[in-house]
């Protein structure tokens, strides 16, 4: 009988396990409360996965790197570019010359600030005595702030007595297969269906919709690229976002080869040799100010205080509306 006791007791704890663990799921009957269920972790809060997007160098001038994929980063998995000379995968709104987000810039000096600028309103970029770009804001306004929630919906670019419009159309409910990017070179509509190349103006496209890179030798590139406000961007941030307008928007990388030490303009000041940030870096949102010196009365003014274009005055152009 004592060599069967282990056995019996073995047998007795495994039967009291079971039974316990049938006894958590059992009806308390009509006397007790039903024990409360702990809520799972609600999916919204992360966000849903994402799938990174691949990209890769397209430069032959860097053999080791040239058409090797990578996948986006974590952290910005549908914006990215492959940087050639480290051969990494970089965010587009971390790099030196990014307008993204509630506008956020880096400047040509590395530094990141914001400039809420205001909805439905005009604003210069950079202005050199050969190049002049504006920026349109579109917006919400926040009753609990004083400034409005704004993005940058179209930028109007003049050089070489050229006028080029680029912007996101307004649209409800968004489709990444639908195209909202608007064109138009010399107020004439393009539609791109490859490469569209006219003079120095080259305009490619870098994914097969929303998605362009705008390059005129010896003066700029420029990537534009149309998002729009998501459900989880909005819940995160307090942008209320209604199903009547996603707030489509133009991310964008600027890259310049031949600004003169004058440039001015909100991005354009900070590629000066001899800028000085007057940023206050150690608040949690460093903003720059002076929201009138960069105003403009359109998308193609140059009649900003701060206008270096053309050296023979300011001229004002009206711009297109879409």
């Amino acid at each position: 009988m004592s060599s069967l006791l282990p056995l019996l007791l073995m047998f007795w704890a495994i039967e009291s396990l079971f039974e316990g663990q049938q006894n958590v799921f059992a009806d308390p009957g009509p006397d007790k409360p039903v024990p409360p269920v702990k809520p799972a972790p609600s999916p919204g809060k992360p966000g849903p996965p994402v799938n990174p997007k691949k990209v890769r160098c397209r430069s032959p001038m860097f053999p080791t790197c040239y058409n090797q994929w990578h996948f986006c980063p974590a952290e910005c998995a549908k914006n990215c570019f492959v940087d050639c000379v480290s051969c990494k995968p970089v965010c587009s709104c971390n790099f030196p010359g990014a307008v993204c987000q509630d506008p956020r810039f880096v400047g040509g000096d590395g530094v990141t600030f914001y400039f809420h600028g205001r909805k439905d309103q005009d604003f210069c970029l950079l202005t050199d005595p050969n190049l002049h770009i504006n920026g349109h804001f579109i917006g919400k306004r926040n009753p609990k702030l004083t400034r409005d929630f704004t993005w940058v919906q179209s930028i109007g670019i003049l050089f070489d007595n050229h006028k080029l419009l680029v912007g996101a159309k307004k649209t409800s409910k968004w489709d990444d297969k639908q195209d909202h990017i608007y064109i138009s070179f010399d107020n004439t509509p393009i539609t791109l269906d490859g490469n569209y190349q006219n003079s120095s103006l080259l305009i490619t496209r870098t994914r097969p919709t929303n998605g362009i890179a705008i390059e005129v030798q010896k003066s700029f590139r420029i990537t534009a690229t149309v998002v729009p406000i998501g459900e989880h961007e909005s819940r995160i941030h307090g942008y209320d976002i209604t199903n009547d307008d996603c707030f489509a928007h133009l991310e964008l990388g600027f890259k310049f080869y031949n600004l003169s030490d004058e440039v001015d303009g909100v991005l354009g000041q900070t590629y000066r040799r001899n800028y000085v940030s007057k940023i206050k870096m150690s608040s949690n949102m460093p903003v720059m100010g002076d929201i009138p010196k960069y105003s403009s009365t359109g998308i193609f003014a140059t009649d900003c205080v701060v206008s270096k274009f053309g050296h023979l005055g300011k001229t004002s152009v009206t711009g297109e509306v879409f």
